[in-house]
């Protein structure tokens, strides 16, 4: 390792997320481009850098720091460079020149223990002088704090959050609860801070520890979808997590009651445990669906010619069950529609629409997944938005999101139609509800039978289950439809009925293979060169569905094989290495979490932003279009043409897509897919699963290996058990 110690002429780039800098070092000898992760550097300050030399492709010669420290300046031209950097504000290289000059190589000194003395400088009164000194004190402070923490783990990135969060007290929290910080700063889990407290000495069985750590238990419960546990179960989680007897949790549930982290609730001799933010949002969502639950008085007459009418305009008539959800849109303020592939929930929408529109009224229409809402727009022939975008997004936490449309602003419209409201879990209904004025009409559809949300909840098994609502359950399966196999079989397969698999078949096909190897090797072949003829798109649009992530045939292992086959490596393709695989320009990428706060923009042929927006969630797929080592970013696109750049560090937010697990299909259709079927374990293996995946394809599925395991998930009628408490709140008697 070289060591180089010089000052700071300019800085070329700063990334403030990760401390990721380019800069010019001066030293007695020659200029340096130094590249590194720098805490807060300013122009002018002396540094000493430890690294070495490497040879940039596009930039040539550049030193690598691998650490560096402040070096106090000590002659008087370093003194007066620094201050005059900008650095310290409102001191510019004149005034820096008068201070030096008065004070000369005590000028520091001066600065730190008499900070009165620089009003003796013309231009400086003693206010502007006590601020000077307080700058100087507050970047010393931050560095102290910087190296302090750093001893103990912590990344440069978060040492900033957790400095600028508490100043000075830092010490003190640290040594007595290093647990605050998962309360306090946004990035900070239970996990990091579980870390930190062991290199700082606390106790496993600490009564903070085991507070952090039911909370987090609960936390990470709500990422398999469930708003509360039971307590035993909750008892169990934690104990496993902490590696401490479950005595010692059980008490502290009712000291988190009584400081409203935690809701207890009694039911059938069970306390469940929820944490406080889970259990108002479906209690606050309770009320406000029951609100919406207005009854208008509309002759039955008037409904039936109107719906003729309709049907003469369209030149589609509608069946028993169809014209029923229609006219309970138009009776009921809150409706419910379900109905699986081929029911004819479109046909159904498209008239509650123009009916609506006869009436001269505003109509949104909303899904939860990009995907979704292009899919409903091309459906009905009118505009249709996620969620988020419907609600405008604002940014947020990092799992909460903040929405321009709420109870201070809501929605300005008469009739709002959700599709895909499987796919809704509860903090987005909780925040859509939110926007909504009872007087409005809201009409949720969706297949009751696909996977519940990825997020935590069951909204719409909830609200159906709790029997509150008009529900209208669409069952005919449409004669256009009932050409199709894949409606045909998804049907049998949710009934429970036998499924042939003779390949006979337009668009169902079942090709039987035993070995992990040759189902790949067969996947492959479809992808690349019989599927895109045989549906009409290319190897991208045809999706591979998986049920599980790890495994022979997991999305792990898949996603490996099939970049080396459907975008093998190219000269011309750069590439960026990360975790235990890599990006390569041209990959097939998802996000695999909810991201509020990322920016997006739209842009013309010629480059220019011609639309700006917040937020890529989870399942959202698209293109790696750019690597750029030098900004070390990589750009992606995404539906719609929104153009994202990740910056390096947020690159764990993504995957490879080529194949995807059946849970991040949902609310997504694809003109074909293909799905790999060897053993799994029997609560994932269900009947749920299968339905979903094969639910998903627009004109083929295939599925590739063992029948056995076809019909055993048909068969599995066990679902993954999710505790959620939306229907218990809905009949409460105090609702």
């Amino acid at each position: 390792m070289d060591v180089i110690t010089g000052y700071v002429d300019h800085i070329v780039y700063h990334n403030a997320d990760n401390g990721y800098t380019v800069l010019n070092l001066v030293n007695a000898e020659e200029e340096i481009t130094c590249v590194g992760t720098f805490s807060a550097i300013s122009e002018g300050e002396n540094i000493e850098v430890t690294g070495e030399y490497v040879e940039h492709p596009t930039y040539g010669r550049q030193f690598r720091v691998e650490h560096f420290e402040e070096k106090e300046p000590t002659d008087e031209l370093s003194m007066e460079r620094y201050l005059g950097s900008g650095a310290i504000k409102g001191v510019g290289t004149a005034l820096a020149a008068r201070i030096v000059r008065r004070f000369k190589e005590d000028t520091f000194r001066i600065i730190e223990e008499e900070p009165e003395r620089l009003a003796e400088v013309k231009g400086i009164s003693e206010r502007k002088a006590i601020e000077i000194a307080e700058q100087m004190e507050e970047k010393k402070e931050l560095r102290q704090a910087m190296i302090f923490l750093q001893k103990y783990g912590i990344t440069l990135n978060l040492a900033v959050k957790i400095y600028n969060t508490y100043g000075q007290q830092l010490y003190g929290i640290l040594k007595e609860n290093p647990y605050k910080l998962a309360d306090d700063i946004q990035g900070v889990g239970f996990r990091i801070a579980d870390e930190i407290a062991v290199r700082v000495g606390i106790r496993s069985d600490s009564d903070f520890r085991i507070r952090s750590g039911i909370l987090y238990a609960l936390l990470q419960a709500s990422y398999d979808g469930h708003t509360y546990l039971p307590e035993d179960e909750l008892s169990r989680r934690t104990s496993e997590l902490l590696q401490v007897d479950s005595g010692l949790i059980q008490k502290h549930y009712m000291d988190l009651a009584i400081e409203r982290k935690l809701i207890l609730k009694e039911k059938d001799g069970q306390m469940q445990v929820y944490s406080a933010s889970y259990y108002y949002m479906e209690s606050n969502s309770a009320v406000l669906l029951k609100n919406l639950d207005i009854g208008y008085d509309v002759p039955d007459i008037e409904m039936t010619d109107r719906i003729r009418k309709i049907e003469k305009q369209t030149g589609v008539e509608l069946e028993e069950k169809q014209a029923m959800a229609v006219k309970e849109a138009v009776t009921n303020g809150l409706l419910v529609i379900t109905g699986g592939p081929g029911t004819g929930k479109t046909t159904t929408i498209n008239t509650i629409i123009k009916y609506f529109e006869s009436e001269g009224m505003d109509i949104l229409l909303a899904a939860p997944t990009g995907r979704a809402a292009k899919r409903m727009s091309e459906m009905t022939g009118y505009e249709a938005k996620t969620i988020h975008r419907m609600l405008e997004l604002s940014g947020g936490m990092e799992d909460r999101a903040g929405f321009e449309r709420n109870e201070n602003n809501p929605l300005e419209t008469d009739v709002i139609i959700i599709d895909e409201m499987s796919m809704v879990d509860i903090n987005l209904m909780h925040s859509l509800l939110k926007a909504i004025v009872p007087g409005t009409r809201l009409i949720l559809v969706g297949d009751v039978n696909q996977l519940p949300s990825v997020g935590a909840g069951s909204v719409l098994k909830d609200i159906i289950d709790s029997k509150c609502f008009h529900v209208v359950k669409l069952t005919k399966i449409f004669r256009q439809a009932s050409q199709s196999d894949i409606v045909v079989n998804a049907h049998k397969i949710n009934l429970g009925e036998e499924v042939i698999l003779d390949n006979k078949s337009m668009d169902f096909f079942f090709l039987k293979r035993y070995d992990a190897d040759v189902i790949i090797s067969v996947l492959i072949q479809l992808i690349q060169q019989k599927l895109p003829k045989f549906v009409n798109a290319t190897p991208y649009d045809i999706q591979v569905l998986t049920p599980m992530r790890k495994g022979l045939v997991g999305v792990e292992r898949l996603n490996r094989i099939l970049q080396q086959y459907l975008n093998p490596p190219d000269q011309t393709k750069k590439e960026h290495e990360y975790g235990d695989g890599l990006f390569r320009e041209g990959d097939k990428v998802m996000q695999t979490k909810n991201n509020y706060q990322i920016e997006w923009e739209v842009q013309s042929k010629y480059g220019f932003a011609i639309e700006k927006g917040l937020g890529i969630f989870n399942g959202d797929m698209g293109i790696v279009r750019k690597i750029n080592d030098y900004t070390e970013t990589m750009t992606v696109e995404f539906d719609e043409g929104r153009m994202v750049e990740y910056p390096f560090k947020m690159l764990e937010e993504l995957e490879l897509a080529y194949a995807i697990t059946i849970h991040k299909s949902q609310g997504s259709e694809y003109p074909a897919v293909v799905i790999p079927l060897l053993n799994g374990p029997k609560m994932l293996m269900n009947r749920n699963l299968l339905y979903t995946a094969v639910t998903r394809a627009r004109k083929c599925v295939t599925l590739v290996g063992n029948e056995n395991t076809f019909y055993e998930m048909a068969a599995n009628v066990t679902e993954q058990k999710r505790y959620s408490g939306l229907k218990d709140r809905l009949t409460e008697e105090n609702v």
